[in-house]
């Protein structure tokens, strides 16, 4: 009995001893940021007798389990790269010796006080590149949410003279209806480019190249008929098109089409390619095909909104001065990057020195069936595990994710009153423990005096 007891102390020993530990790990991070507190749980070691009137002692063995759903508090900060989740969910991070290295681990963290490198990359405190989904020029994120894959590290810094090529322009715009037939026209494709005739309204609009350059196409009207109008869009730089296929820097013609009140009639009015190949509106796309020699830009897709059917918000013919209303167009030259600005939900957008902005990134959310399952790993981040399931991303504030709280840093969860408390009922238990182990030893002694 004195041997089993004896056996029984030690266990103490050592499940105490571990218990300890864990305080200690607790108490040294009460400052880390995103910080998930443990804690020991002990579990009783039974060895069945099959008397019932002897005791065997077993002993006791301790368990950590780490707290990783408690929130903790959200501390405001400065930096606008500080970043928190207000609710369920981690960050996803990658670990690897640079921002290029795809066989790194992916690890999940709420440790979100992330700063730029020398190369522009965003990562926190333990050296964990951030990652995050591409936006496209419409908005969208990869299809394929939960492939970690599609994820690349948050880097701004090389969007420095970014451009955004132009993809749709509108017009506001009045023909006078009392404008005499142009005389001149003589039903070719390119009368007013070529010169043949000049045109009785005249304006532009600015487009942008995939390279963020600026460029301008002349939209030219000659009335050609009783409440028709021939037009044709001039690009403003003939080197930078086929000739070809764009004689006289044509890229497109048409015939505008009036009701007899003065709105637009939609369903007669064409718009062609410089092919002659005719074109919906309005939502058709002209192809501006740019010199071969020019392979640096992307081939540009530019869809012109002239207005509705029965609707004098496009062109409209009145019998007031020939004018353009409005006008706007998307694309742009963005200039430097003079700083970020990162939204509730997830939005990465990039601020410009001319006063742009972009998102260029949406930062997703993982959340776990059971996120106290997850693996712990070096620099306050985890890995997934079995008990914790497998990850869902998600968009902030979405399918149980929570929302990103910029301007702010997720404190530890721990109580350092707590902890203090349970150093000592643990340094008490060793101290008991202990004192079995002397007991123990002391009728053994005696023991060994009766022989």
């Amino acid at each position: 009995m004195a041997f089993t007891a004896l056996a029984a102390g030690v266990s103490g020993l050592q499940a105490f001893t571990e218990g300890v530990g864990v305080i200690a790990d607790n108490i040294t991070n009460v400052n880390t940021i995103g910080y998930k507190e443990s804690r020991s749980r002990f579990s009783t070691l039974v060895t069945e007798t099959s008397a019932i009137s002897s005791y065997s002692p077993g002993g006791v063995r301790s368990f950590t389990e780490t707290l990783v759903r408690k929130q903790g508090l959200l501390q405001p900060s400065s930096s606008t790269t500080d970043l928190s989740i207000d609710g369920a969910g981690f960050f996803v991070v990658r670990l690897g010796d640079d921002a290029n290295d795809t066989a790194g681990e992916y690890l999940f963290t709420r440790a979100g006080n992330f700063t730029q490198d020398s190369e522009g990359f965003f990562k926190n405190t333990a050296g964990l590149y951030l990652m995050g989904w591409p936006v496209d020029t419409t908005g969208a994120i990869p299809s394929n949410q939960n492939d970690l894959t599609e994820l690349v590290p948050i880097n701004i810094d090389n969007l420095n003279g970014f451009g955004e090529a132009t993809a749709n322009v509108s017009l506001r715009a009045n023909l006078q209806s009392s404008t005499a037939i142009n005389a001149a026209l003589t039903g070719a494709a390119n009368d007013i480019s070529s010169g043949t005739a000049i045109a009785d309204f005249e304006t532009n609009v600015q487009i942008f190249d995939s390279q963020g350059g600026s460029h301008t196409v002349v939209i030219a009207a000659a009335k050609s008929g009783a409440n028709t109008w021939h037009y044709e869009l001039i690009f403003d730089d003939p080197t930078e098109l086929n000739a070809v296929s764009h004689p006289d820097s044509m890229v497109g013609y048409g015939t505008l089409s009036f009701n007899p009140d003065g709105t637009l009639d939609l369903a007669s009015t064409t718009l062609n390619n410089t092919a002659g190949t005719p074109i919906t509106l309005p939502d058709g796309q002209l192809d501006f095909t740019y010199d071969n020699t020019l392979s640096i830009l992307d081939t540009a897709a530019v869809s012109f909104d002239f207005g509705a059917q029965d609707e004098a918000d496009g062109f409209s013919q009145f019998d007031s001065l020939s004018t353009l209303i409005s006008s706007s167009s998307d694309g742009a030259q963005f200039g430097n990057v003079n700083g970020i600005a990162i939204g509730e939900d997830g939005d990465v957008t990039a601020l410009f020195d001319n006063g742009l902005t972009l998102t260029v990134f949406k930062l997703p959310v993982a959340t776990f069936p059971n996120a106290d399952g997850l693996a712990r790993r070096q620099g306050n981040a985890y890995g997934v595990s079995d008990l914790s399931g497998s990850f869902a991303l998600q968009t902030a504030g979405n399918g149980g994710g929570g929302t990103v709280s910029p301007n702010s840093l997720e404190m530890s969860t721990v109580d350092l009153s707590n902890e203090f408390s349970e150093l000592i009922k643990v340094q008490r238990a060793f101290s008991a423990s202990s004192k079995i182990i002397t007991t123990s030893d002391e009728i053994l002694e005696e023991l060994v005096r009766l022989i």
